[in-house]
């Protein structure tokens, strides 16, 4: 898990300090990591460049006091590559690389992805380091290292046996393909439909222009690994289609190109997004809504989207696929365009999945993870870490292009009887929220539905609301199924900064059952109790 903790930004994150309070820290900013650590079972995590209140995270006490004292981390804790030296380069925090190196051990690290052998010994030798020192931490090198396997003879080790004897490899079964478009599917977003453009019925068309570079391309990230095949956004049309579809494409608009096959088709499906590694060297890219390990973006305009009013222009049909890696404000795209789809990067099945979407074998279902503003203005300065100040849908002011967890399908749902096992909640006494949900519509689907909580009456400055739980099923057309989501009582306490600790508070809540933060379909008050 990477980087503990609050390295949410890029330019200035060798040597900046993310600043905010411990309720933040415990509230938000950590919540994935216990999460991963106490029900997830992780035990690696990389500590970022940054600091947190001006101590840097590699030698920050949190490490030991809170990941491994609290949350019971006890395999690897390792430094970003390069920290050592920046510690003291950039963070200027310690004199030289020897002092460094030893409060970093000291601090809990146990893994360096760093030149440190010199500047551990040297602190061996002027004794700021002793061998206990290195005992008590390097355990958790070993721990990770059996469980995986590491250290047994490799006949013991089923994993040494793949690909030997000229058995093929596993990512290329049909079975693994088939997972592979399955999540790729789920992840596909429908942020418009106007008039039920989509699903395009094969029957009724003649012929599709697909234009744009990321058509013809699957693009990967820094860390995404090397696919062992990829299918394009075009790979997978022309193979839904066959020789039923005259499928024509453009890489862009030059010489009028995309414009003149867009206006001699019956549909125009434009790809367009973001190149995940900034289609330039380390710390470069091309346009500035790219953004990348180590650039922050400049813009959260898309920069196509003079292509996408060009081929609106000449047929009103257009799709438009963004595969990006964040939020785009493509306020022009959503006002005009009479279909959006959004899917992310790195899938070897991209093509296929996509192309399964376009024309109805599978029903988008997917859910965005982030507020989309309308604008960058409507955003804080990108250093301030209090989140109170107008991040997240927590906190977002005004109204956003798409909300937290919005989402549509080819279908309808329905909400109805929202009921609750009791009308209080308590400690040791988890509550079961139970609704009904209906597919109104002709085809089956996935609906996501949410549980949102909002604070009635807390001592606290508490968010406008808070997912606290959330469950995806697929309901036939004209049924219903209900759907029963836990809340527990820990899931409604605030760190208090007096007593260290998380305190339930007697309260009264609203619960909010919905689509998605902004699309509350049912709501229920009850009584929290000490």
């Amino acid at each position: 898990m990477k980087h503990f903790l609050a390295n949410s930004n890029e330019d200035e994150r060798t040597w900046s300090s993310s600043n905010f309070n411990e309720r933040l820290f415990r509230e938000y900013y950590s919540v994935p990591f216990r999460m991963g650590i106490e029900d997830g079972g992780s035990q690696a995590y990389m500590a970022a460049y940054n600091s947190w209140n001006e101590i840097p995270m590699m030698v920050n006490p949190v490490l030991k006091n809170v990941t491994v004292k609290e949350w019971g981390q006890k395999g690897i804790i390792c430094t970003d590559g390069g920290a050592l030296k920046l510690l003291i380069t950039d963070h200027k925090y310690y004199p030289d690389l020897e002092e460094g190196a030893a409060e970093a051990v000291k601090a809990g690290i146990n893994q360096f992805l760093d030149n440190y052998a010199d500047a551990i010994r040297a602190a061996l030798k002027d004794k700021l380091l002793t061998e206990a020192d290195i005992d008590s931490v390097i355990r958790g090198n070993f721990r990770v290292m059996i469980k995986l396997g590491l250290l047994d003879p490799p006949n013991d080790n089923p994993y040494t046996h793949i690909g030997r004897n000229g058995e093929p490899a596993p990512w290329k079964s049909q079975k693994n393909k088939d997972l592979v478009k399955l999540v790729t599917q789920k992840s596909i977003v429908l942020l418009k439909n106007e008039n039920q453009m989509l699903p395009l019925q094969t029957g009724k068309t003649r012929s599709i222009a697909v234009i744009g570079r990321f058509a013809n391309e699957v693009l990967g990230d820094w860390y995404g690994g090397t696919p062992p095949y990829t299918i394009t956004p075009l790979d997978g049309i022309r193979s839904r289609v066959g020789d039923s579809i005259r499928v024509s494409y453009a890489e862009d608009n030059a010489n009028n190109q995309a414009v003149d096959l867009a206006k001699a088709a019956d549909y125009a499906i434009v790809v367009v997004g973001n190149h995940p590694t900034g289609d330039a060297g380390w710390a470069k890219v091309t346009k500035p809504s790219y953004g990348k390990e180590a650039v922050d973006r400049k813009s959260i305009n898309l920069e196509d989207e003079e292509l996408i009013k060009q081929i609106h222009r000449v047929n009103p049909k257009t799709i438009v696929v963004l595969v990006s890696s964040f939020p785009y404000a493509i306020n022009w795209t959503e006002h005009n365009v009479p279909a959006i789809l959004h899917m992310t990067h790195c899938s070897q099945e991209e093509g296929s999945a996509l192309a399964s979407v376009l024309f109805g074998d599978f029903n988008p279902g997917g859910r965005l993870v982030q507020t989309w503003p309308l604008a960058i203005s409507q955003l804080p300065p990108r250093l301030d870490y209090d989140i109170r100040k107008g991040r997240t849908y927590m906190y977002f002011k005004g109204k956003p292009l798409y909300p937290f967890g919005f989402g549509l399908s080819y279908t309808t749902f329905k909400y109805s009887n929202l009921t609750v096992n009791s009308d209080n909640i308590q400690a040791g006494k988890p509550l079961t929220v139970s609704f009904d949900i209906t597919n109104t519509g002709k085809r089956a689907g996935d609906e996501v539905a949410q549980l949102y909580v909002r604070h009635l009456h807390s001592e606290v400055q508490r968010p406008k609301k808070e997912l606290k739980g959330f469950e995806r099923i697929t309901i036939q057309p004209g049924k219903t199924k209900t759907v029963s989501l836990q809340l527990h009582a820990k899931d409604l306490a605030y760190w208090n900064e007096v007593k260290k600790a998380f305190t339930v508070e007697p309260d009264r809540i609203q619960l909010q059952i919905g689509s998605s933060s902004d699309d509350i379909r049912l709501t229920k008050e009850i009584q929290v109790k000490e």
